[in-house]
């Protein structure tokens, strides 16, 4: 190589061999298969990453061990896995253990879970399909079981944000940004979830706006929700199980508004279960809330009811880190991936089964996105990188 970014003929070949250059962006999966969610045509469970056939271009974001989801360059989501609650939105219950496509070729972001899923495409609209428990949904209908949706619904408006970080899933409810930078959420509202510091217990089945208009990314868990604004501020409301708001309290006050946790550089929130994380601008990863498999990236299995630095390392890519399943990690800026949590079901791609570890361990390639983990599986995304990135 003469000067970066140009290679001779055979630095290219090796480049390919190392699998740091592809002609395709490459989907992979690894860790728990009981449903077929990692796209192998199987139920076989994986503790490396295998490679799922197509091309793909981006992926959303996974919370759930049941589906699995990806998008390709023509706009196309395709969707794996779970189908109990047609949370795959292919209009019927049946199981897919390869990747099936959702009817529309304009998908530019997405949230699945086992249960129910959220999605927008490029014109600004927001779809929902799976269980509609409490008008968790958000389609303006009750939660009576005649009301769940085995395909896509719209959520009205058509100014829903697409970008990363914009969709939240709670238990019974979700929530989303608009380009306003508005934020609204529904569903059931028993912890305090909605965050609009209304009655108890009330089902909430249309948007609600929660106050403020500068909102840049939201998170949700299993009864709270997270989100960043726009001056790097970070919020947080719902349930507070392991002090999993973050807020320096007790696990008994949880919160049924925005309740601000200190600082001003958060970037990017993400919530699991009784435990939160978030990125900070400066490229660190902090976590909090409940550590029993070590998932905080702590050396302990205390619970942190306020946000601790996992390592010192500030090379994490803040748009690329997720949270779930006992698993926190993602990409640092160099498109290594590293993961730390439990490993039940080789979820941590060590190529090993049951050793979890409290500190983040590198997953063999090199990545450009990763899509989230479900309650014990991974995906990730390997892109073609330009001259100038290797």
């Amino acid at each position: 190589m003469t000067r970066k970014g140009v290679w001779n003929l055979q630095q290219v070949r090796d480049k390919y061999l190392q699998s740091l250059w592809s002609n395709d962006g490459q989907l992979w999966t690894w860790g728990l298969n009981n449903s077929g969610n990692l796209a192998q045509n199987d139920t076989t469970y994986r503790s490396s990453p295998v490679q799922v056939p197509g091309s793909w271009s981006r992926l959303g974001q996974t919370k759930s061990d049941g589906g699995n989801a990806a998008i390709k360059d023509d706009g196309t989501l395709w969707i794996m896995g779970w189908n109990n609650n047609g949370n795959l939105g292919l209009n019927d219950r049946i199981y897919r253990s390869s990747p099936t496509q959702i009817p529309g070729t304009n998908w530019s972001n997405y949230v699945v879970t086992s249960t129910k899923s959220f999605a927008t495409k490029t014109d600004g609209t927001l779809w929902a399909w799976g269980d509609n428990f409490a008008g968790a949904l958000g389609i303006n209908i009750g939660g009576d079981p005649g009301s769940h949706r085995s395909s896509p619904t719209q959520i009205p408006g058509t100014t829903w944000d697409t970008g990363d970080f914009k969709i939240a899933i709670v238990n019974a409810g979700g929530g989303a940004i608009k380009t306003d930078g508005t934020l609204w959420t529904w569903g059931y509202d028993e912890y305090g979830s909605v965050g609009i510091s209304g009655p108890a217990n009330v089902h909430i089945s249309s948007p609600t706006q929660v106050p403020g208009t500068t909102w840049r990314h939201v998170t949700g868990g299993a009864h709270a929700m997270l989100a960043t604004k726009t001056d790097g501020t970070l919020w947080a409301w719902g349930a507070n199980q392991g002090g999993q708001l973050g807020i320096n309290e007790g696990e008994a006050n949880r919160k049924s508004s925005p309740v601000q946790i200190p600082g001003t550089t958060w970037y990017a929130p993400f919530l699991m279960g009784s435990a939160g994380a978030a990125t900070k601008t400066d490229g660190t990863l902090w976590s909090w809330g409940y550590n029993m498999p070590g998932h905080l990236g702590q050396n302990s299995r205390a619970e942190f009811s306020s946000p601790v630095q996992v390592g010192t390392d500030t090379t994490w890519n803040k748009d690329k880190v997720r949270f779930g399943g006992g698993v926190l990690g993602g990409l640092k800026t160099d498109g290594t991936l590293w993961l730390v949590g439990r490993n039940d079901y080789g979820q941590l791609g060590q190529n090993e089964y049951n050793v979890a570890y409290s500190s983040p361990v590198q997953v063999p390639g090199n990545y450009s996105d990763v899509g989230g983990y479900g309650w014990y599986s991974i995906t990730s995304l390997r892109k073609p990188l330009t001259p100038s990135q290797l």
